[in-house]
């Protein structure tokens, strides 16, 4: 599944609305997407332009499953965690893996080591610090081979 094709018929619930979460959000909400975001802090919000008004926010504490049936989490085509804590992410994860029955959940890993752990239960990761570590050997590699020619 791609996100980033999405139609408003999908409907993509994120959980955490930090600077990964409210890009994610403004970048589906911009290519047609339903966003719904929750986070515990409402001040949080604040990251989303005032553009977004379509995006539709949830104050509340996601590992809490009458917050989840309030964002409507069993209608969700995807979930996409990323809170600031890898404990939290995985425990979201699942109950969306789990007790909501759904197959696109991605979630936020910061201990790439941790990843064995997600991956047992069925959960995608995306590891920023392995991101930004593949993208730097790229980098250096095409650089270096730029220098020999």
């Amino acid at each position: 599944m791609n996100l980033f094709t999405n139609k408003k018929s999908d409907y993509t619930v994120i959980v955490g609305c930090g600077h990964s979460g409210s890009s994610i959000a403004n970048t589906l909400f911009d290519t047609g997407g339903n966003v719904l975001v929750i986070d515990r802090d409402k001040d949080s919000f604040s990251k989303l332009p005032l553009s977004y008004w379509g995006v539709t926010t949830l104050i509340g504490d996601a590992t809490d499953i009458n917050v989840l049936h309030e964002a409507q989490v069993e209608k969700a085509t995807a979930i996409v965690v990323a809170t600031g804590n890898d404990n939290t992410n995985i425990m979201i994860a699942q109950i969306a893996k789990e007790h909501f029955k759904k197959e696109h959940v991605i979630a936020r890993l910061y201990e790439p080591e941790r990843e064995c752990v997600y991956r047992e239960f069925g959960i995608d990761t995306v590891s920023p610090a392995l991101l930004f570590v593949k993208e730097i050997c790229n980098w250096l590699n095409s650089t270096q081979k730029e220098a020999i020619v």
